[in-house]
Formats: structure tokens, C-alpha cells, sequence
């Protein structure tokens, strides 16, 4: 019998991970390039693990046989708080909506950095849903580097 896995890579700063001030705004505020981006309290590591206990893989998407990656895009604010959670790329059966769930239940970042002050910060986070148990997390890591890019 087949094993569900979900596995679930991320690629920091996968696509834009910072905009600049003179072009892209969300809710007309300035968005920054940062010099240190912002980060999931603990770092990957622990991002991994919060992702890993939190997600469920959707019973529609099990039931049709649903893989692929979901990309989720968001900001980082000054505070650390998560805001204008969207979903770039989705892949049906729920997925996208389970990511949005996750990504409004994380802790407060530690936000991006510029000129040693913090600023909003956006970050892309692509998100792998995979019912297969022979795929490596390696693997994914590799296969993400590109995934949301034109985001």
C-alpha cells in the first residue's frame, strides 16, 4: 500500500523575496529590499518542523490524487507579524487553502533588516504536496529551486 507523505520544501526567497521601495507597494506602504531577510523564528529548521506538525494533507486532494507545489506569497512586517497572505500558484483539491491556513497560523517572524532598522519584507514560500513515499526531501529542495521564479 502506498504511504501518504507530505512533503513539504521550501525554498527561501524563492522569486522575489524583496521588492524595492520606488516599485511595488501592498496597501501603499513601502516594501524594502532587506539586507538580512527576514526569518521563521529558529530559522528553516524549525520552519520545517512547525510545517511538518501543522499541515494536513487535504482528503479531496488524497481522493483525486492531487501532487504538486503550492507557492504562497506574504509580507513580512516591521513587527514580525504576517500579512497579505495570497496564493500564487495552486494545484486544487484544497491545497491552496490548507497553505493559507498554515501560513496565518505561524509565529511572528523575525522581520527583514535594511540599514539596521526592520522593514516590511515579502517572502515566497513554495510548498510541496506529494502522496508518494520515494521521493527524498533533497529532491524536492533541488526541484523548488526554480518553481516560483516568475513570481
Amino acid at each position: 500500500m502506498k504511504k501518504l507523505i507530505l512533503f513539504i520544501a521550501i525554498v527561501i526567497f524563492c522569486g522575489t523575496s524583496a521588492a524595492t521601495a520606488q516599485t511595488d507597494t501592498v496597501k501603499n506602504r513601502k516594501l524594502v529590499e532587506a539586507d538580512i531577510n527576514p526569518e521563521f523564528p529558529g530559522g528553516p529548521d524549525s520552519m520545517f518542523a512547525f510545517l511538518y506538525r501543522i499541515i494536513k494533507y487535504p482528503k479531496k486532494a488524497i481522493r483525486k490524487n492531487i501532487t504538486g507545489v503550492v507557492c504562497a506569497g506574504f509580507v513580512v512586517e516591521k513587527d514580525g507579524q504576517i500579512s497579505n497572505v495570497k496564493i500564487l500558484r495552486d494545484i486544487g483539491g484544497g491545497c491552496g487553502k490548507e497553505v493559507l491556513r498554515v501560513i496565518n497560523a505561524m509565529p511572528k517572524w523575525k522581520p527583514g533588516i535594511f540599514n539596521g532598522e526592520p522593514v516590511r519584507t515579502e517572502f515566497v514560500l513554495p510548498i510541496t504536496f506529494n502522496l508518494e513515499s520515494n521521493v527524498s526531501e533533497e529532491h524536492d529542495r533541488e526541484f523548488l529551486q526554480n518553481t516560483c521564479g516568475e513570481y
